[in-house]
């Protein structure tokens, strides 16, 4: 899947999971069961336990397009790429990473605040960026952040809930994040993969109900 496809394809399903665990075994199953809800783009954070099996696994599977996370640095991303990464992330602006992978042919989601950071992104040609950190006054900040840049599209990645989704994607976020509200440390813990997929079914069911005439 090349950058375009891919990007492409993350406009029209506007879901993302994020999975960042020290549990080891509790990372495949809850893919598994965010998949099952509904959820068809994950991304793995490199700093997961047992991150690069996970990738290499689940890049053979039809039914969800994995990708990897917290890529810092170029030998970062060849790693997550070998393994059958479809797409690279990372919370900083790091260009030479922006480079790696577009030179692989692997599209990449870069991380950035302010304005700066989002025009360095854009230079380098990361016109879909990661709002990282979310600030608390998201849907409104992110609104602001993309009326200068008509070429921009913000995917807010922490912090977001089905409950703030809507106003999210209404303020013009290109897709929205999901990580702990999906993937909660103690559901992990405790093995409850049945929430994981149920808290996956009403986060799609929620993006789904927002009109795409609406947003922007």
């Amino acid at each position: 899947m090349d950058p375009i496809d891919f990007f492409d394809y993350l406009g029209n399903v506007r879901i993302l999971g994020i999975l960042r665990t020290p549990v080891a075994d509790s990372g495949p199953p809850a893919i598994d069961a965010a998949v099952a809800g509904g959820v068809r783009i994950v991304e793995i954070s490199m700093n997961t336990a047992g991150a690069a099996s996970m990738i290499g696994h689940f890049a053979e599977r039809v039914d969800v397009v994995v990708g990897a996370g917290t890529v810092l640095t170029p030998d970062d991303a060849k790693r997550a790429i070998d393994q059958g990464a479809r797409f690279l992330s990372s919370p900083i602006m790091n260009e030479p990473v922006i480079v790696a992978a577009a030179s692989a042919g692997v599209a990449m989601i870069p991380g950035a605040r302010t304005p700066t950071e989002m025009a360095r992104g854009l230079r380098a040609g990361a016109t879909v960026q990661y709002l990282f950190p979310t600030p608390a006054d998201g849907p409104s900040y992110l609104r602001a952040c993309v009326g200068p840049f008509v070429d921009l599209r913000l995917i807010p990645a922490t912090g977001v809930t089905a409950n703030d989704a809507a106003s999210y994607l209404r303020a013009g976020a290109f897709a929205v994040g999901f990580g702990d509200d999906l993937f909660l440390a103690r559901h992990l813990a405790e093995r409850r993969f049945d929430l994981i997929e149920a808290r996956a079914r009403s986060i799609a069911s929620t993006v789904a109900a927002v009109d795409r005439d609406a947003t922007g």
